[in-house]
């Protein structure tokens, strides 16, 4: 009777719980849905912002798998982001399994850490083009030192320009530290004694419990990671603006310019692949890390 009494009140409460939602779900479907749905249709329009968008079908689409620097981009969109996942994110798990040991000074350095993720990655990329100038920047003046007569331009000179590219985000990896330190440290204490006592070794433990309870924030990370290689751009922009020729061409790069160009038909199919590009990592991601499953 009580159970009969509770369900007639939950299912009166309804309306209130959808008049409550209206406002989230208005600002989602004016805010969200519409500009997808809107780039997803004009994609297949030539258009260029000023007349009304005429259906060209998959002639953008075509023509951006035709172009040698969109081809280039999706490559260095492929090598970013393995060196995101073995680099990048294993700099920051690493990072999170020292600082879960809880070191002297552990604070500090976790602290210390997160300082350069509160500046903008704009300013890392000018930062990064005056460490790597040829005539002046730190870098070259302590290789030097060991190779007298070196001379690189870094954001110049391919292949150098890739990887100095690379550097400006590889090591900022805070984020990932404390996604991965978080469920380090949600660990129940009597799982990693119970496990000493069986006699597991420190590698054991690691590889047979930390890892795998990390394996969400892990999988968090990669993703997180993966995505914001899609959507880099400022530090392309900020430092080789895609050259030397397309060697450091990305696809935010692409899109911006057919934007520039006034040309939003490709602009809209761009921003589809990108689109296509994240949704296909997260599924594979979250199949590989089985995030849906309960830890």
């Amino acid at each position: 009777m009580i159970l009969k009494n509770y369900s007639r009140i939950e299912r009166k409460q309804f309306p209130k719980v959808y008049l409550f939602l209206l406002p989230t779900l208005t600002l989602f479907v004016l805010f969200y849905l519409m500009p997808i749905i809107t780039v997803f249709t004009t994609s297949f329009t030539r258009w260029d912002g000023f007349s009304s968008p005429v259906f060209n079908w998959f002639s953008n689409y075509q023509r951006l798998f035709r172009q040698s620097s969109f081809l280039i981009a999706l490559k260095n969109f492929v090598l970013w982001s393995l060196i995101a996942v073995f680099g990048h994110v294993g700099f920051g798990v690493m990072i999170a399994f020292f600082l879960y040991r809880k070191p002297r000074g552990w604070k500090i350095v976790r602290s210390t850490f997160m300082i350069p993720n509160v500046i903008s990655a704009a300013a890392w990329a000018m930062i990064y083009k005056f460490i790597f100038n040829n005539d002046f920047g730190v870098l070259n003046s302590l290789i030097r030192k060991l190779i007298p007569g070196f001379n690189v331009n870094w954001f110049y000179q391919s292949p150098a320009a890739f990887w100095a590219v690379a550097f400006t985000w590889l090591f900022y990896a805070v984020i990932v530290t404390l996604v991965v330190l978080g469920d380090l440290m949600a660990i129940p204490k009597e799982t990693m004694e119970a496990a000493e006592i069986d006699g597991a070794s420190g590698m054991q433990l690691t590889r047979f419990i930390k890892l795998p309870l990390c394996r969400n924030a892990i999988g968090t990370s990669i993703i997180l990671s993966i995505t914001s290689r899609i959507a880099m751009y400022e530090n392309i922009a900020l430092t080789t603006r895609g050259g030397p020729g397309d060697d450091t061409m990305g696809l935010a790069l692409i899109l911006v310019k057919n934007i520039t160009d006034y040309n939003y038909g490709m602009a809209n199919a761009t921003a589809v692949i990108m689109f296509l590009i994240g949704i296909l990592t997260l599924l594979i991601i979250n199949r590989m890390f089985r995030m849906n499953e309960p830890v």
